[in-house]
């Protein structure tokens, strides 16, 4: 498995992520338990969870329960800042809600750092000095090694890395963003100012909630219990005619170069440099195979160029 540093870190992370959003609440434990051993297996190293995956806690307290001795040979990231509770009291980047969130993910996940801790979402409540500040408290005592942001706008990405600069704290190393073949909205300001800073990409969601995976037919029978057959607001989102142009496209292109379309999706996104790890989720062991195969196919910057005539053929039409 081929890794990469995480920004200007001296962190290394697996091409391929583990998005583990599916334990304890798509998956049961002894599921995530296949999943969780099948990606140590095939050399994925960075493990992505959030306090809320899980129904509120169970992706943490299932990886907790599973890691054991192998906790020490991953990359652990988890992410604060979501709702923890129904009444929205629970949430957000002020001091004295992160210092407990830390220690509840801690405790759920059963070890005594946490390798990548990110901010799940902006807030508008709390200036982004006292959240850094914060977070840069934790690393100095060690519970926490790097920090990184998700769902930030640019703006709010440039806002936290020249506070981080000008008050001489840890900077964040790492955006975790949704991008794909098919999502590419990132490409006008985020992308941008990643590069400028010297910060990574996470991106989530490679396969557009498995648009991209090939298995999705216009006009088709959807496949049973597959995501966007069972969640109607996924569909409604990504089932639009533009996106099945575009689908289209890449299924013809990917058929005349004998690629698959995970291969397609995945070393897409591979051939990005700001891109550290794609994070994809699995509810099977034989997905973490699929995913890790995916990345093995180097693109020419001529597929690279033939994929973005092809999506740029599709948006005209």
């Amino acid at each position: 498995m081929q890794e990469r540093n995480l920004g200007k870190s001296g962190l290394r992370v697996s091409l391929v992520g583990l998005g583990c959003n599916n334990f304890g609440g798509r998956i049961d434990l002894e599921a995530t338990r296949k999943v969780v051993h099948k990606a140590l297996d095939c050399g994925i190293t960075l493990f992505d969870t959030a306090d809320t995956y899980g129904e509120r806690g169970g992706s943490e307290n299932f990886l907790g329960q599973l890691l054991g001795e192998r906790r020490k040979d991953i990359v652990l990231a988890t992410k604060f800042g979501m709702p923890m509770d129904d009444a929205g009291r629970l949430k957000g980047g002020s001091r004295r809600y992160i210092m407990g969130a830390v220690e509840a993910s801690l405790k759920r996940l059963r070890t005594d750092w946490i390798d990548l801790y990110q901010l799940h979402t902006y807030d508008p409540l709390t200036p982004i000095e006292e959240t850094l500040r914060a977070l840069d408290d934790l690393i100095r005592s060690g519970k926490v090694r790097y920090v990184g942001c998700s769902n930030l706008p640019a703006w709010r990405v440039v806002e936290a890395q020249w506070t981080a600069g000008t008050e001489h704290l840890n900077a964040f190393v790492c955006c975790q963003d949704e991008y794909s073949l098919i999502v590419r909205e990132i490409e006008k300001d985020l992308l941008p100012a990643m590069e400028a800073y010297g910060m990574s990409l996470l991106p989530y969601f490679p396969l557009a909630s498995g648009l991209l995976t090939g298995k999705y037919t216009r006009g088709a029978k959807m496949p049973e219990g597959a995501r966007l057959s069972v969640t109607q607001r996924l569909a409604d989102r990504y089932m639009t005619p533009a996106n099945w142009r575009i689908v289209e496209g890449l299924r013809e292109l990917a058929q005349k170069r004998g690629w698959s379309m995970l291969d397609l999706a995945f070393s897409w996104l591979a051939a990005k440099p700001v891109t550290a790890s794609v994070i994809a989720g699995a509810t099977k062991p034989e997905q973490i195979e699929q995913n890790v195969k995916a990345v093995e196919l180097e693109l020419s910057p001529e597929d690279l160029a033939q994929i973005d005539e092809t999506i740029a053929g599709a948006n005209a039409g």
